[in-house]
């Protein structure tokens, strides 16, 4: 399958070269010439205009846009609206609002185009370990992009779903991000009070290992938390602090006072 995917970041230039992998053909763009250059190098293509990335596409075109929430998405979709046609879809797989995915939903569907909201988990590791997605869409329209899912995902039937109508995916990725914070407040805080109990002298490293295999405790960000107290055992070099959009959140990027401590990757 054909698809033109929009932002070449570290997430969707991983997705592109998964898809490639998959057999489909993928042609890029981001306006940022190194990322252009990083998908060239992984053996794909990429275009430095919007005119000649819709140019390339066959129609009824898919386009996927990984760029960063809110009024980016918002300006992309004004950029290309005057290169598409009727039966194109447009998929954002980024962390925007469900609501504001709702408002484009029936915006472009007045105009004859498809959008699906697809949130998207994995970051950097999705490459190898495949995308967990929460789409949100009409049922054909996610049938007929099915290929794509199922290429990006870490089995054909694992790990995505069409969960509902156009806002239901991002809406679904928001509460899976606030599970997601939850987690990982509730590790660095009893990694914190493990530390602060002196007088056991407990081995932290040892620990995440124990609680990695039969607890119910047991989890991806153990096993990440467990690696990064491998290589560094008091987490000096991670910063306490964590960017985010405030997606699921609500607050601004906000400070760690605990041990083990997150640093967040670029949306997604």
């Amino acid at each position: 399958m054909q698809l033109g995917m929009i932002g070449l970041g570290k997430m969707g230039n991983f997705m592109a070269q998964r898809l490639m992998k998959g057999g489909h053909e993928v042609i890029g763009y981001d306006p940022d010439a190194k990322a252009r250059q990083a998908l060239t190098d992984a053996g794909g293509k990429a275009v430095d205009a919007l005119d000649k990335l819709i140019g390339a596409l066959v129609t009824p075109r898919a386009v996927w846009l990984m760029v960063p929430a809110g009024h980016v998405v918002d300006d992309t979709i004004a950029a290309l609206l005057p290169k598409l046609a009727g039966g194109d879809t447009l998929i954002d797989g980024g962390n925007s609002n469900y609501k504001d995915s709702m408002r484009r939903g029936r915006d472009l569907a007045a105009k004859g185009i498809a959008f699906v909201d697809c949130g998207t988990s994995g970051g950097v590791w999705g490459l190898k370990e495949g995308y967990s997605m929460m789409v949100g869409g009409d049922e054909a329209v996610v049938e007929r992009l099915r290929p794509l899912f199922e290429t990006l995902a870490p089995g054909r039937n694992q790990g995505w779903g069409r969960v509902g109508p156009v806002g239901a995916g991002h809406f679904t990725k928001m509460v899976h991000n606030g599970i997601e914070y939850g987690l990982m407040q509730a590790y660095a805080e009893g990694f914190s009070v493990l530390k602060h109990k002196q007088e056991f002298k407990l081995d932290l490293e040892q620990v995440a290992e124990i609680w990695r295999f039969g607890s119910v405790v047991r989890s991806w960000l153990l096993d990440l938390i467990a690696n990064a107290l491998q290589r560094d055992p008091e987490m000096k070099d991670i910063a306490p602090y964590v960017v985010d959009s405030g997606e699921a959140a609500g607050r601004s990027p906000r400070r760690s006072t605990s041990t083990c401590r997150h640093r967040s990757s670029r949306l997604r």
